[in-house]
């Protein structure tokens, strides 16, 4: 009979644990070669939750031994096993308490893998291989089951929990932030992180309440922090990354400075204009208004910020009134949450970093005391690692280099500007590099302070009538501004200081003084000296007092362009009486006005004269003192004829007739067009040179006259019918001022010429002449004439004063030229 004994594994197990009991109560032992047991303990790790694996070499020396079994202790209680001798799925055994999360791999190297490990598979296991030949094998394997902690909480200074952002704070307040971590087996070891870098680290403690805690303290916080990054880790093994919880520092940053952006353009009254002020770091941006003295502007303006929000630029558009003029506009920058904030247009550990450099004024100098020719210093403090190689020294922005001979003598640690003067004034930074990078520092503003200078660089001229008030003003130049002035007069009685009750300061820099001759000896020169902390002005401001008088006669007038219907006509202003003045013309024609046409200028443009005429113009020159003396002068516009002729001259006309008639007509036009040549030529060949009608002037004029009128005149054969202006001819250039006034009550009357020619220009009875034309003032510096056939308009450029020799041409003389003097 034949018995099949069919056993679970478990009971196969028990068996063979029961068969080596007994054997061990016999008093039997296995031999060597039975039985050998490896002593070594193998340390595995594995975080709860996870997957362990428990090594057991299973490979037996001998090539020809088969593996019998397997069998897994936990605390020598049997957990897992696996029969070789078996085949299929059975060939595994593994114990309830497993609950199916262990699997036994035969593949090299050989392991009992377990998943989601729990905290009670903490133990001490060992593995029992059983071979055919080779005797059993024993190893140990501790597990040790890790229980990460709980994700990291940060609380305040008032425990209430932070998620993301802490804050805000306000700038150079403190901060402490507490991390808190709970749980974790082992105890975790907490660190807080910057930009990776440890900044503190808590080592793990046996703690009954499982509770870890670390304090982050910030005693100030500066703007280095703004935004700044802290990352709190806990971790207890290295099989999983450390937990972490990040948070972000806000602060309420103050504005760093303001500044009114410069214009390539002046601003000009009554035109649309824009301004731009810009205010650097503050945190949320600043809000940023506008004042005029200490008014707010009504005008809106726009304001954008930058795309990182540091910098915030309000944009003013308005309209400048000219009672504005002289006035403060300001530009202040308000922290929205700050008081007290607003300006207006001021480690152990080798850690390798940016340089971080600072910049200070000489200890011993008073940046609010220095003077033009003072020495000044500064010095560059700069903390790096690795050490800076290079300290770059700037000046509002432009690299400055060292210059002994320019006393500019520039270090690695000192900046010195020996015998400093006002261009130097500005903003100074340094900058310092490593291989880091490069560190700038907060820039220190460098105020000079030097003597008052005078803003006019010539002796100006005030007319002033007696007993009549008058207005001076003295503007200078200084730093700080002078809060005093003084004025003096000097004449034939010597030099006397004129009464503080007369003048006033107004503005900055600004002095008027309100004066008011009584008789003759009070003209003279006055002079004016600003005073402020650096010192007494050296060279005055000066003005010359003359009486105020009416202007002197128009001299070197000429018509510079004339054709049939139009005159272009120029003449040379006097002495203008040290007031404003006016300028005149008359067009008469026989015993009739023409127009009356007034300018700024003594310079016109008369249209619509008509063709073929002869005109008597009048020039006088009128103040509030009254009008000059008249100077008249001759033109004849050109005859249309002249020009149609010209403009046709070897030119036949044809006839629509037979072929012999226009022969005979081509041949007769041809005749009469040589003999039209020829006459035209005699009559040039006997034409005189020059045309000149001398006016009246005055004799202290002679001198600057002779002087302007030297240039050579070139011949010309292009004969144009108009002459216009020359390429080259600038209104506000080529026109130069007139000389210098003549003594109080001098007026010379040379005697009167004319020349006459019937075939040009006539220039001729320029005599003075008893006014008799009321007085038009000029509104600006055009004129209009009317005239009394047609009414057209007559225009007339501006032009700025200047002696000169200028001619005309008429379209019948090739080679000459015609002027006045």
């Amino acid at each position: 009979m034949e018995y099949i004994l069919r056993a679970s594994p478990a009971r196969l197990l028990s068996l063979w644990t029961l068969l080596l009991g007994c054997c061990n109560i016999a008093g039997l032992r296995p031999t060597p070669s039975v039985m050998a047991e490896s002593l070594d303990i193998v340390k595995v790790s594995a975080v709860a939750g996870g997957d362990a694996t428990l090594p057991c070499d299973t490979r037996s020396t001998q090539a020809s031994d088969v593996l019998l079994l397997v069998v897994w202790y936990k605390n020598d209680v049997p957990l897992y096993s696996y029969d070789g001798r078996i085949k299929g799925p059975t060939a595994h055994w593994a114990d309830d308490v497993l609950g199916g999360r262990a699997r036994w791999h035969a593949a090299t190297p050989s392991s009992l893998r377990i998943r989601d490990v729990i905290p009670t598979d903490r133990a001490m296991y060992r593995c029992r291989v059983d071979f055919k030949i080779s005797p059993t094998r024993n190893h140990k394997i501790l597990l040790e089951v890790i229980e990460l902690p709980e994700k990291p909480k940060i609380f305040d200074e008032f425990d209430k929990e932070v998620v993301g952002v802490a804050g805000p704070y306000i700038e150079d307040t403190s901060l402490k932030l507490t991390c808190v971590v709970s749980g974790g087996k082992p105890m975790p070891r907490i660190r807080w992180w910057r930009d990776d870098k440890v900044i503190a680290t808590l080592a793990p403690v046996d703690d009954e309440s499982r509770l870890s805690l670390l304090e982050l303290r910030i005693p100030k916080l500066s703007r280095d922090y703004f935004e700044a990054v802290y990352t709190c880790t806990a971790d207890n093994t290295v099989l999983v990354p450390p937990l972490r919880v990040n948070v972000q520092i806000q602060l309420y940053l103050r504005p760093l400075f303001v500044e009114i952006l410069a214009r390539e353009q002046p601003l000009s009254v009554g035109q649309a204009a824009e301004l731009a002020c810009k205010a650097v770091g503050a945190r949320p941006p600043a809000i940023i208004t506008w004042w005029m003295d200490d008014r707010q502007m009504s005008v809106a303006a726009i304001q954008k910020n930058s795309d990182d929000k540091n910098e915030t630029i309000s944009f003013l558009r308005w309209t400048p009134r000219m009672d504005q003029d002289g006035r403060t506009l300001t530009c202040r920058a308000a922290h929205v949450k700050l008081e007290h904030t607003t300006i207006e247009t001021s480690i152990t550990l080798n850690l390798h970093y940016v340089p971080i450099v600072t910049l200070e004024l000489g200890s011993k100098m008073n940046p609010n005391d220095i003077e033009e020719g003072d020495d000044v210093y500064f010095e560059c403090m700069v903390r790096s690692n690795p050490p800076a190689y290079k300290v770059v020294w700037e000046h509002n922005g432009q690299i400055m280099t060292h210059n002994q001979r320019a006393g500019v003598i520039a270090g690695s640690a000192n900046l010195a500007l020996q015998g400093v003067n006002r261009s130097q004034a500005g903003n100074y930074a340094c900058t310092a590099s490593n291989v880091e990078g490069d560190g700038k520092s907060q820039p220190v503003k460098l105020q000079v302070i030097y003597k008052p200078v005078c803003l006019a660089t010539s002796t100006a001229i005030v007319g002033a009538a007696i007993n009549e008030p008058t207005k001076v003003t003295c503007e200078v130049d200084a730093f700080p501004p002078p809060k005093n002035f003084q004025w003096t007069l000097n004449n034939s009685m010597g030099t006397s200081e004129i009464e503080p009750e007369k003048y006033i300061l107004n503005g900055v820099g600004r002095s008027v003084l309100f004066y008011t001759p009584s008789s003759e000896k009070d003209y003279g020169s006055l002079a004016c000296r600003a005073t402020n902390l650096a010192g007494q002005q050296v060279e005055p401001c000066r003005y010359s007092l003359l009486p105020a008088v009416r202007p002197d006669p128009l001299a070197n007038c000429s018509a510079v362009n004339l054709t049939d219907d139009s005159a272009e006509i120029r003449c040379v202003a006097g002495y203008d009486g040290g007031l404003q003045t006016s300028y005149f013309v008359e067009v008469w024609e026989s015993k009739n006005l023409v127009a009356n046409v007034s300018t700024a200028q003594p310079a016109w443009i008369l249209r619509g004269l008509g063709s073929g005429k002869s005109l008597r113009l009048v020039f006088f020159a009128a103040n509030a003192r009254g009008r000059s003396e008249t100077v008249m002068m001759r033109i004849n516009t050109l005859a249309r004829l002249a020009l149609h002729t010209e403009a046709k001259s070897g030119k036949a006309v044809g006839v629509d007739a037979s072929w012999a008639l226009g022969v005979i007509a081509g041949i007769a036009g041809t005749l009469v067009v040589i003999v039209v040549i020829a006459l035209l030529a005699r009559r040039r060949q006997h034409q005189p040179m020059q045309y000149e009608a001398p006016m009246q002037t005055v004799k202290a004029y002679k001198g600057a006259i002779q002087s302007t009128n030297h240039s050579p005149v070139q011949p010309d054969d292009k004969n144009p019918d108009v002459v216009p202006l020359g390429k080259d001819f600038n209104s506000a250039r080529d026109l130069e001022r007139p000389p210098e006034p003549p003594p109080y009550g001098t007026v010379m009357s040379p005697p009167v010429g004319s020349s006459r020619s019937s075939n040009s220009l006539h220039h001729h009875d320029m005599r003075p002449v008893t006014p008799h034309t009321p007085i038009t003032p000029a509104s600006d510096a055009h004129s209009i004439g009317t005239l009394a056939e047609d009414r057209r308009s007559v225009t007339s450029g501006t032009f700025s004063r200047r002696r000169e020799v200028v001619t005309t041409r008429t379209p019948l003389l090739a080679n000459a030229r015609e002027s006045c003097v």
